[in-house]
C-alpha cells in the first residue's frame, strides 16, 4: 500500500499534514510506502531531505495523486486533481465539506472514498485524532498574541521606577478549546481575563485558569451532544449583545471564538457597541472565516473602525505552523493507524464504528452523510 501527503497550495497556510517528528509510526507499518510532494514542509522550514532520513520518498504532486492507495490533503481537491487519482483511492484531510460540496459530489463521480477529518466524533476513543480541537487550541493562542502585538500598552501590570502601568483587561466570548487556550495564554501574560459562553456548565474552567466568568442569564442554552453551544434564539443574541456590550467597553482586547459547526457563525459584536469601546482598543474575530462574530470584519485584514482595531486573521494555528503541523500530522497519523489492518495491508471501513461512521463522507460512488446529497 501506498500512502501519499501533498504540501498546501494556500498563501496563509503554512502547515504541512506530514512532520518528521511523527511519521515513524506510519513508515513503520508492514507493506506501506510513504511517497510525499516535493517541498511538503517548506512552510516549517523543513526541507525534503529530513522527510528522506525517515524513508519517505518525494515525488511530483501529480504522482502523489495518481500513485497513492491513501491521500493525505491540506485542503480539498481541484476536479483536474481529483481525476488524476488512483482507483479506488482514500482522500484523507480538512476536505471542509461545507464549504466544499462539489468536491465531494467529483469524489463521489469518481468512485474514491473521502474521510473528513473535521467529522471526527467528539468521543473519548477518538481524542488522539480530533483536528479541530488540536488546531483550535494553537489557533486561542495564536488570537492572544496577534492581538496583543496591535494593542499600544503591554498586557501586564509593571512597577517601575516611574510608577506603576496597569495591566491590560481582555475579553474572551466563546469557552470552547479556542477560548480556554486565549483565556490561559492572556494570564500568563500578566492581563486581567474576563471570559463569557453560553453554556453555564465552563463557568468551573474559567475559573480555574484564574479569569472571571461573565454571568448572563439568557434562559435555556446548553450544549450539542458534541460538546458544541447550541444556537441561540434572535433574542437570547440581542440580551447577550445588549449585557456583553458593556464589558467589552472597558476591555482593551476582545477576542471573539463562537462558532456553529457547519452553518455561518453569530453575529455577536455590531456597530453600537463597537462605537462604544475605546480608540486603541483591538477586537480579534477568529470566527472571520465562517461569516465572522464581529460586524465590519474582514477575512486577513485589520479594518480600523472609530478608533478600534478589528482583525481578521484566517488559518490563525498556521501562525505557529510548526507546532500546528506536529498536532496535524499525529491526528492523521492515529487515525490511519488506528483501522490499519495488518493481514490484509489496508484500511478496515467498519461502518458499525462511530468514527468510520461519522468521518467517512464518501464511499463506493455514494455520498454517505444527507447534508452533502
Amino acid at each position: 500500500m501506498i500512502i501519499g501527503a501533498l504540501k498546501t497550495t494556500s498563501p496563509t497556510d503554512k502547515r504541512s499534514v506530514l512532520h518528521p517528528e511523527t511519521i515513524s509510526r506510519l513508515v513503520n507499518l508492514e507493506g506501506v510506502k510513504v511517497i510525499f510532494e516535493s517541498g511538503i514542509g517548506q512552510g516549517i522550514n523543513v526541507s525534503d531531505s529530513e522527510f528522506e532520513k525517515n524513508n519517505l520518498i518525494s515525488v511530483s504532486r501529480h504522482n502523489c495523486l495518481s500513485e497513492a492507495d491513501i491521500l493525505i490533503v491540506p485542503s480539498a481537491l481541484s476536479s483536474d486533481e481529483v481525476q488524476a487519482l488512483k482507483k479506488n483511492s482514500i482522500v484523507l484531510g480538512m476536505i471542509d465539506p461545507f464549504g466544499n460540496k462539489e468536491h465531494l459530489k467529483m469524489l463521489e463521480t469518481s468512485g474514491q472514498t473521502a474521510v473528513s477529518m473535521e467529522f471526527i466524533p467528539r468521543i473519548t476513543r477518538a481524542q488522539k485524532m480530533d483536528v479541530l480541537s488540536s488546531q483550535a487550541n494553537l489557533a486561542g493562542y495564536s488570537a492572544v498574541i496577534e492581538a496583543s502585538s496591535l494593542l499600544s500598552s503591554a498586557l501586564p501590570m509593571m512597577m517601575t521606577a516611574a510608577g506603576t502601568l496597569k495591566p491590560a483587561k481582555v475579553f474572551v466570548i466563546g469557552v470552547g478549546v479556542a477560548g480556554l487556550q486565549a483565556i490561559a495564554t492572556a494570564k500568563r501574560l500578566g492581563a486581567r481575563v474576563e471570559a463569557f459562553d453560553t453554556r453555564d456548565v465552563v463557568e468551573e474552567q474559567v475559573k480555574s485558569l484564574g479569569a472571571k466568568f461573565v454571568k448572563i442569564d439568557l434562559g435555556e442554552t446548553g450544549e450539542t451532544d458534541q460538546g458544541y453551544a447550541k444556537e441561540l434564539t434572535e433574542e437570547q443574541i440581542a440580551k447577550q449583545k445588549e449585557l456583553q456590550s458593556k464589558v467589552c467597553e472597558r476591555s482593551d482586547i476582545v477576542i471573539t471564538t463562537a462558532q456553529l459547526f457547519g452553518r455561518p457563525a453569530p453575529k455577536l459584536i455590531d456597530q453600537s457597541t463597537i462605537s462604544k469601546m475605546k480608540p486603541g482598543s483591538v477586537i480579534l474575530d477568529m470566527a472571520v472565516e465562517s461569516g465572522g462574530n464581529v460586524e465590519g470584519s474582514i477575512v486577513d485584514q485589520v479594518v480600523e473602525n472609530n478608533g478600534v482595531k478589528i482583525v481578521g486573521i484566517s488559518n490563525l494555528a498556521s501562525r505557529v505552523a510548526g507546532h500546528a503541523s506536529v498536532a496535524l500530522s499525529n491526528n492523521i497519523i492515529n487515525w490511519i493507524t488506528e483501522f490499519f489492518d495488518k493481514e490484509s495491508v489496508s484500511i478496515n471501513l467498519d461502518f458499525e464504528d462511530e468514527i468510520i461512521k461519522s468521518s467517512v463522507l464518501v464511499h463506493q460512488g455514494k455520498i454517505r452523510d444527507e447534508r452533502f446529497k
